[in-house]
Formats: C-alpha cells, sequence, structure tokens
C-alpha cells in the first residue's frame, strides 16, 4: 500500500496559482456550457413540461450551482496541489475529469435536445461519476471529498427530479 502524503504545494506559490487556473478553467468551462445550453430553454421548453410537485423554483437554480462549482474547484484545486499524491492523486483527477464532463454532459441531454430521457441517463452517470470522484478524492484529501458532498446530494436530487420529469412527460 502506498503511503500519500498530507502536504500540499504552498497556495500562492508559482506553481498552486498556476493549478488554480487550471481547476477554474475547467469547472468555469463546465459552468458557462452549461449555462449557454440550459438559459434559452427555461422560458420556452422548460415552462411548458409538466413538473412534479417537488420541483424547486427556477431562481435556486443559479444560486446553487456557482456554489457547488465553487466547491468543485477548491476542491480539484486542493488534489491538484498535492505533493507526492502518486496513483491515488492521479486517480482523483480522472475521476475529476470524468465527472466535470458528465455534468457539461447533461445539460446537453436534458436542455440542448430537450429530452428528459436522455438526461436521465446522464443524471444516473453523473451521480456515480461524482460518487466516484468523492472516494477518489477521499484517498488524496479527505478534505477535498468532504467539500464534494453538497454536489454528490445536489446531482443526486437533480437525479430525483429528472426520473419525476421524464416519467410526468
Amino acid at each position: 500500500m502506498q503511503i500519500v502524503s498530507r502536504t500540499m504545494i504552498p497556495a500562492l506559490s508559482a506553481r498552486s496559482l498556476v493549478f488554480l487556473a487550471i481547476a477554474l478553467l475547467i469547472v468555469g468551462s463546465a459552468s458557462v456550457s452549461g449555462s449557454l445550453i440550459t438559459a434559452p430553454n427555461i422560458a420556452s421548453w422548460y415552462a411548458g413540461i409538466k413538473k412534479p410537485w417537488f420541483n424547486p423554483p427556477n431562481w435556486i437554480f443559479p444560486v446553487v450551482w456557482p456554489m457547488l462549482y465553487a466547491l468543485m474547484a477548491f476542491g480539484f484545486w486542493r488534489i491538484l496541489r498535492q505533493v507526492e499524491g502518486g496513483q491515488p492523486r492521479q486517480l482523483a483527477i480522472f475521476a475529476f475529469l470524468i465527472q466535470i464532463v458528465a455534468n457539461a454532459a447533461w445539460s446537453l441531454a436534458f436542455f440542448g435536445a430537450q429530452s428528459p430521457a436522455a438526461g436521465l441517463i446522464v443524471a444516473i452517470l453523473l451521480v456515480l461519476t461524482v460518487a466516484f470522484m468523492v472516494l477518489k478524492f477521499h484517498k488524496t484529501d479527505p478534505l477535498s471529498a468532504w467539500l464534494q458532498l453538497p454536489y454528490l446530494c445536489w446531482v443526486t436530487f437533480a437525479a430525483l427530479l429528472n426520473t419525476a420529469i421524464w416519467r410526468l412527460n
């Protein structure tokens, strides 16, 4: 068993700031692409479909998502800053990249394709990839894993909401 170092590159070092820029760029790209796909469909397609009683008001989503994206970026930055993380660090990075692709793909499937069925398939994949990421983060930096739990809870709720919308439509 490999021992994982719990030391990190200092936060204000040049290398750490490059890692911060990478984390923000990746998370920001997923956020912006999701918004560009989602926003045009809210008042038109999404407003016209049936939703369950537990569907949150539309204003909740632009409040929750920036917080979740900030936690994602911060956690990923901490993973990138790990010194001598070896294979656990590499797997944590890989897990993060898989889930961020699934994150962006959900907006494309649900809103872009206007398909609750396609959205549901991606939502299930997203829950699984986020759970995988949390597990891999925990092996490298437990705090980063804990910071992802609100995200895991939210995407699980989103998958349940997506399931209900699919069934109603």
